[in-house]
């Protein structure tokens, strides 16, 4: 593990692997470096780039100052690590993360190339918005310590998982790591709910983000999320769209490097 100090004192741990361009890949909800898809993508992926994972603010071995948590922040840590890199470097988010390197490419000239894989829009009807009192009613049960209920309404309302589903998850293996890292769960929504109303004109925030981008979703994802990444490929004036077939959101790592190999090189 190796560490950066960010612009406000905050130390985020990351790993490196490989050689070549430098590689930055941002985790979506509820993941860290050690729990979650990137790790297994980044080893694939070092033949080609020097990749970069780390964990996001709050979770693994980075700290946390929820009290004074803003996107602006998040956008701080990964400029620190791109600074890290060698002051330039390509850009993949997966999920929520899709959407903090959105943000980040707003801002930070340093991104040279963006690659986001199924952003959690919502923007047509075609699944039910994220209801008005969300969020609030998702802090009130971190705030009580209820990390299991409050990830159950996540998966439930943010996420859209049918009820008996949800009603399985504590069973998984997975479900302890799931909950120490549940107090970040606002952190994700603050990046998404936005974008979860069943309107395509909020993505027009990005109109400004000419670095080119690559938009892609599986082929076998629900149709919301298919229709919400081709209105965000259409929205990104240097975006194109990229079907996997086959895949879901729990895409293979096997089928996702050669994509974003051939699309960073």
């Amino acid at each position: 593990m190796k560490t950066v100090i960010s612009k406000d004192g905050t130390t985020i741990a990351y790993s490196k692997l490989g050689s070549g361009p430098p590689l930055l890949l941002v985790d979506g909800a509820l993941c860290s470096r050690t729990n979650g898809p990137n790790g297994a993508l980044a080893a694939l992926l070092q033949q080609h780039f020097t990749v970069y994972t780390y964990d996001r603010r709050g979770r693994g071995e980075s700290g946390n100052n929820a009290a004074a948590y803003s996107v602006d922040r998040e956008i701080e840590d990964m400029s620190a690590l791109i600074e890290e890199a060698g002051g330039a470097a390509f850009v993949y988010g997966i999920s929520s993360g899709a959407a903090l390197a959105l943000e980040a490419a707003k801002c930070l000239p340093s991104i040279r190339k963006l690659a986001l894989y199924e952003a959690p829009f919502v923007t047509d009807d075609s699944r039910p918005v994220v209801p008005d009192g969300y969020e609030e009613k998702l802090k009130a049960l971190l705030e009580a310590n209820r990390r299991s209920a409050a990830i159950k309404l996540f998966m439930r309302k943010g996420v859209g998982l049918p009820a008996p589903v949800v009603a399985m998850m504590p069973l998984m293996p997975a479900w302890s790591k799931l909950k120490a890292v549940a107090h970040t769960l606002p952190f994700d929504t603050r990046l998404t709910i936005e974008h979860q109303k069943g309107r395509k004109d909020t993505l027009r925030r990005w109109a400004n983000v000419h670095v080119p981008a690559l938009v892609a979703v599986g082929g076998k994802s629900p149709a919301w999320m298919r229709n919400a990444m081709r209105s965000l490929a259409e929205a990104l004036p240097n975006a194109k769209q990229q079907t996997l077939p086959g895949e879901t959101h729990i895409v293979k790592a096997a089928v996702l490097a050669p994509v974003l190999a051939d699309y960073f090189k």
